[in-house]
This record gives C-alpha cells, sequence and structure tokens, in this order.
C-alpha cells in the first residue's frame, strides 16, 4: 500500500519541554487510524505536525512523499489545501451559509465549475445522509447532523487524508454512532484515509488500527482484522488497562 504519512524520529519540543520523543509512523492509503491516549501524551499535537499546523523540531515527516522540510510557509498551506480535509468537534461551519454552501464552500474558493461541485456533493451527500437538509442553516439542524456537515466538507474536495480531532467528543451517543458507522462507509465506499485524535474506546473500536501514545511515545499499536467492533472495543479496553509502561 502506498504511504500518505510516513516519519522518522519525530520529535516537538516546546521550550524545553519535549512533547514528542522518535515518533517511527506510517499511515497507508485508505487506513482508518484512531490515535489514543491520555491528557497530555502529545496526542494533539502528533496531529498538528501531521497535518502541517505546526512545525517539527527533529527528525522528518514525509506526505505523499513529500518532506515537509522542503516546503516554506506557503507551500504548506497550499499542500493543506490540496491534499488534507479537517473535522473538528466544534463543526467550524459559518452560520450564514446554508448546509450546500458550507460544504461547497471548499470548491467555490477554487474555483471548481458548478457542474463539477454538484457532482462531488451528491454521493457524499448521499452517503452521510444528509440531501435531504442541503437547503437548511447551521441552527437548523442537530449537533450530529453539523458533524455530518463538516465530514462532507472534509471529504468534497477528495484529499489524501482526513484529520479528525475528536469528532464525537460533543455528540450524544446516537450521533456519535451514526457518525462512526458513516466514517466506516466513508472508508469504506470512498477509500478515504481517515486519521482520528479520540479518547473515546467506543470511537476507536470503529477503526481498523489503533495507535496508543504515551509521554510522546509510542507505546502500543492494535489492527481490528477480522474482529467484530465489540470484539475490538474489548480489545483495545483490555489493552489500555494492560499497557502499564510496557512498550510494543
Amino acid at each position: 500500500m502506498t504511504a500518505v504519512i510516513q516519519t522518522k524520529n519525530l520529535t516537538k519540543n516546546y521550550g524545553k519541554t519535549q512533547v514528542l520523543r522518535n515518533i517511527d509512523l506510517t499511515i497507508t492509503a485508505g487506513e482508518f487510524t484512531a490515535i489514543m491516549g491520555p491528557s497530555g501524551s502529545g496526542k494533539s499535537t502528533l496531529m498538528n505536525v501531521l497535518s502541517t499546523i505546526d512545525r517539527l523540531s527533529g527528525g522528518e515527516v514525509w506526505l505523499k512523499g513529500q518532506s515537509l522540510l522542503d516546503l516554506n510557509k506557503n507551500q504548506l498551506r497550499q499542500f493543506r489545501q490540496e491534499h488534507m480535509g479537517f473535522i473538528f468537534q466544534d463543526y467550524n461551519l459559518l452560520d450564514t451559509l446554508t448546509v450546500k454552501e458550507n460544504i461547497l464552500l471548499p470548491l467555490s474558493l477554487r474555483k471548481c465549475p458548478t457542474q463539477e461541485m454538484e457532482s462531488r456533493l451528491r454521493p457524499i451527500a448521499e452517503t452521510l445522509g444528509i440531501e435531504a437538509l442541503l437547503s437548511k442553516y447551521p441552527s437548523e439542524i442537530s449537533g450530529g447532523q453539523k458533524q455530518r456537515t463538516a465530514s462532507a466538507r472534509a471529504l468534497i474536495t477528495n484529499p489524501s487524508i482526513v484529520f479528525a480531532d475528536e469528532p464525537t467528543g460533543a455528540l450524544d451517543s446516537r450521533s456519535a454512532t451514526q457518525l462512526l458507522e458513516q466514517f466506516v462507509g466513508l472508508n469504506d465506499v470512498f477509500e478515504a484515509t481517515i486519521l482520528m485524535v479520540t479518547h473515546d474506546i467506543y470511537a476507536a473500536s470503529y477503526c481498523r488500527r489503533v495507535i496508543f501514545l504515551r509521554d510522546g511515545v509510542i507505546v502500543n499499536e492494535l489492527y481490528a482484522g477480522g474482529m467484530s467492533q465489540k470484539a475490538f472495543y474489548d480489545r483495545i479496553l483490555e489493552t489500555q488497562s494492560l499497557m502499564g509502561g510496557r512498550q510494543r
């Protein structure tokens, strides 16, 4: 499989504090991966560095074979716009735009032809179950529907990878389950590569792979393989309780 993200000896410091320490990681095309760890483990910092929002302090990161060290600030911004999608816990929708306009905004900014925008919108809206909401405004829809709208916006550009930062954190259990099931569908139907930061074992159990961080180091990894979602949930729960400092 093609590597979308690859790191070697990745480190990140804030002043004298080392937050990430010698991270070696590969994310291949089509993976649905969760990053888990306690507060302060470095999981959000890792996502910020991998998504080019924050600069690395040492080591190297390659995105689609392109070293981040070779790109200046403007090139990083362009790379982010062309190859990445983002889903945030607080949705980041514009209240003055309809659901449809929010979803199409990244393509509108690129001056994408109207016909192409419509052709991209239809299958994503159908998969996420929001085709009946397209004319509504964010104030008129539920939290789960807002998150699905944000997910559609992240996917409309056909990004190489989607970064999801605690996407179920503001949702009730029913909406969270619906969103996670739709993530699985997007991963299957569109072969979307999704990297999700979460503290929630239930959310992580929908992924195909879980990476555990502690004190800025990868301490364990799990793969779902042929396990059911319930079986993988139990495995993640067991692993969290047994890690006890053990390195992979």
